[in-house]
């Protein structure tokens, strides 16, 4: 699902405190047409990475922020792809959010008792009958990729009853994180227990999750005074 640019109250919160909002329309999404969206799935997935890193980096070209400033963030597989440009750039965010994460691709991909796993290899590929569509995630499934490295910041969401991304996905990411990660950046996990994939319901409710994202991504650019 593409990200409609479109008016945000709370994301006002974020304008007048100094931040810069910015909608990366990567392929794979719809934003331009279904030849965009088909350049960015199967053996093509790795353009979404290369396009949302050419955002940051245009962004910071065009004086908008600085390398090391930007915030990304993220949901579901716009979490994994949160995973993957925290592998593959990490010097360039100042923190990630990844909500309901789809970071490990593989190990869903070769789970076929999962409901939502073989309507979703169309979309991946299957791993369990072909070598290359194996090999190819393998590569750039974040919880495959995570490295001895300095990290940015992350704050992973997961809903304890989310049937698309299930909770352990985003915990044994984070868990990998911790024992593999250089540097001291914070790696954080929150678990909604009555939460599915949609993340909190309620208005209210809704509004903290919001507000706690809010809030890493402002400690994270240093804007807490």
């Amino acid at each position: 699902m593409s990200m409609p640019a479109s008016f945000s109250v709370s994301v006002l919160s974020l304008v007048d405190r100094g931040f810069v909002y910015a909608i990366a329309h990567i392929r794979g999404g719809m934003d331009k047409g279904y030849a965009w969206y088909k350049n960015g799935r199967r053996e093509f997935k790795t353009n979404t990475f290369s396009d949302f890193i050419a955002a940051g980096e245009a962004l910071i070209s065009g004086g908008y922020t600085q390398k090391g400033k930007i915030v990304a963030q993220g949901g579901s597989a716009g979490g994994m792809l949160m995973g993957a440009i925290a592998n593959l750039r990490p010097d360039l965010w100042a923190g990630v959010i990844a909500q309901v994460a789809f970071v490990d691709v593989l190990n869903t991909m070769l789970d076929d008792t999962l409901p939502l796993t073989p309507p979703e290899w169309p979309e991946w590929g299957n791993p369990i009958t072909s070598a290359e569509d194996y090999a190819r995630i393998a590569a750039y499934a974040p919880y495959e990729a995570v490295s001895a490295q300095d990290y940015p910041p992350i704050f992973a969401l997961a809903g304890l009853t989310d049937p698309r991304v299930t909770y352990w996905e985003p915990a044994k990411w984070v868990a990998k994180l911790r024992a593999t990660a250089t540097g001291d950046a914070p790696l954080y996990l929150k678990t909604n227990m009555g939460a599915g994939h949609g993340g909190a319901s309620g208005r209210f409710d809704r509004l903290k999750e919001t507000a706690q994202c809010y809030a890493f991504a402002i400690k994270s650019a240093g804007l807490d005074g």
